[in-house]
């Protein structure tokens, strides 16, 4: 008897990761290759296709492909808000949620040292934020004016703009960008009323803006089918996988709230989808709203390119002593040098372990206690309380790959926290995401929500 199943592909940035998933929810074969940046992303791709196609079973029959990817670095993210406290906070929240990584945010009065730092991050795209609707233009307007002075003389500014702003103002915002030069997407708000954040048309914007800036633009491929292949970033692939679960669809019920840590070689990302405080929606809500579905992107916690990271914000964070950052810091050095090095000792082995435990903790925290948006006395703002997650999923290479003491690791970097003075899970389950099957998930999300649940609820609860 035939089955149906749909190839699902994910090239990141080292990896290219495929797997057949079946229309009954199964797993039919997986195979994973390099990431053939150096030559054509689509090398990789059909390298790991063939790989597939070979194990699987004689009555398994392909019906479709689809990618999501991250090679050539992502979507670089230049945010513009009013002010860093109400909507630029808003719109760096609803950058993340679409899966870019934010490399500056500038607000209040914008001055020409602010466009320069603008300008030096390289954004592939600017998101700009500005006023409630129907509130003070005044802010946005200038901001506007800045940015279409700023163009001509620094040319890293001419890159798309997504303008989820005043709604009042937005077209004549537009039109004054757009007279500069600038491609312009106008969406609604993301904050539209004080302490309603509105990610949504943002994010789809921005996903938008990938597709077109980064995997078109960036030429990581001669053939057009490439582009015309991918259908979202990595990230927002994971997210949308994670949102599925965490809610369930028709028959399956809700998994509450989850949080995936995904330990890559650039950066660590923590996802998390929580049930909404009714508490926090009412008097005591945030100004800028509070992104009860997010994730969070710490560019300095990566286990090769920024290992050297990992180790001195883990002893910012007292999580080591002097004794142990003497022994590990020579190790993440050689691995920032060397980012293909593959541990091929137990000692090696162990250094890669500890320092993706070290990257979990420190990422847990960051992601729970927020972000300083108005310099390094502010408050802290957009925390989240995990004390309520029952699920914590590992993701990433080393994790996949390490079995029994991978998942002790996870386990450990969970529940032993208990120094950080911020409010980790305490009482949640830990799982590894071995099969990758969250990305391949949230590629089936769309269209075929119940496979790809059943795809998780296999790989990710049925080991538990």
């Amino acid at each position: 008897m035939t089955t149906r199943a749909i190839l699902c592909a994910d090239v990141g940035s080292t990896y290219t990761k495929v797997a057949a998933i079946g229309l009954d929810g199964v797993l039919h074969a997986g195979a994973t290759h390099r990431t053939t940046i150096d030559t054509d992303v689509l090398d990789g791709l059909s390298a790991a296709r063939t790989i597939v196609e070979q194990r699987l079973p004689s009555n398994v029959v392909i019906d479709d492909l689809r990618v999501c990817s991250s090679a050539g670095g992502g979507l670089r993210l230049g945010v513009i808000g009013n002010e860093p406290l109400v909507t630029a906070t808003a719109a760096h929240r609803a950058g993340l949620s679409a899966g870019s990584r934010v490399v500056a945010v500038i607000a209040g009065t914008v001055t020409e040292s602010d466009m320069d730092a603008l300008a030096s991050a390289a954004p592939d795209v600017l998101l700009v934020a500005g006023g409630t609707d129907g509130g003070d233009e005044t802010a946005l307007l200038d901001h506007a004016t800045t940015l279409a002075a700023s163009v001509a003389s620094r040319p890293a500014l001419r890159v798309p703009v997504v303008l989820a702003a005043n709604s009042h103002a937005s077209e004549h915002v537009a039109a004054m960008l757009r007279a500069a030069g600038l491609a312009v997407s106008v969406v609604a708000n993301v904050l539209p009323l004080i302490g309603q954040l509105n990610p949504g048309p943002a994010r789809l914007a921005l996903r938008e803006a990938f597709l077109e800036h980064v995997i078109v633009g960036k030429n990581l491929s001669d053939a057009r089918e490439f582009a015309a292949m991918v259908r979202s970033a990595t990230p927002d692939t994971v997210l949308a996988g994670v949102e599925l679960f965490a809610d369930g669809h028709g028959a399956v019920p809700p998994s509450g709230d989850v949080v995936v840590v995904d330990v890559g070689g650039a950066t660590t990302d923590v996802y998390s989808v929580l049930t909404p405080d009714a508490e926090l929606e009412g008097p005591r809500r945030e100004v800028a709203g509070t992104a009860w579905r997010s994730r969070t992107v710490e560019g300095d916690l990566g286990l090769r390119h920024t290992a050297v990271g990992i180790v001195s914000a883990a002893e910012a964070e007292g999580l080591i002593d002097p004794a142990e950052v003497a022994a590990l810091g020579p190790a993440a050095a050689y691995r920032a040098d060397h980012p293909a090095f593959l541990p091929d000792t137990d000692d090696q082995r162990g250094v890669d372990l500890r320092l993706t435990q070290l990257a979990i903790m420190v990422a847990l925290r960051r992601h729970a206690r927020g972000e300083r948006y108005g310099g390094p006395d502010s408050p802290l703002r957009g925390g989240k309380d995990l004390r309520a997650v029952n699920l914590v999923v590992g993701s990433g290479g080393v994790l996949r790959h390490h079995g029994d003491a991978a998942s002790a690791m996870l386990a450990d970097a969970i529940g032993a926290d208990t120094a950080g003075g911020y409010p980790l899970p305490d009482k949640a389950k830990t799982v590894i995401d071995t099969s990758y099957v969250l990305g391949m998930a949230g590629l089936l999300a769309p269209d075929h929500p119940e496979v790809a649940l059943k795809l998780m609820h296999t790989h990710l609860i049925a080991p538990l």
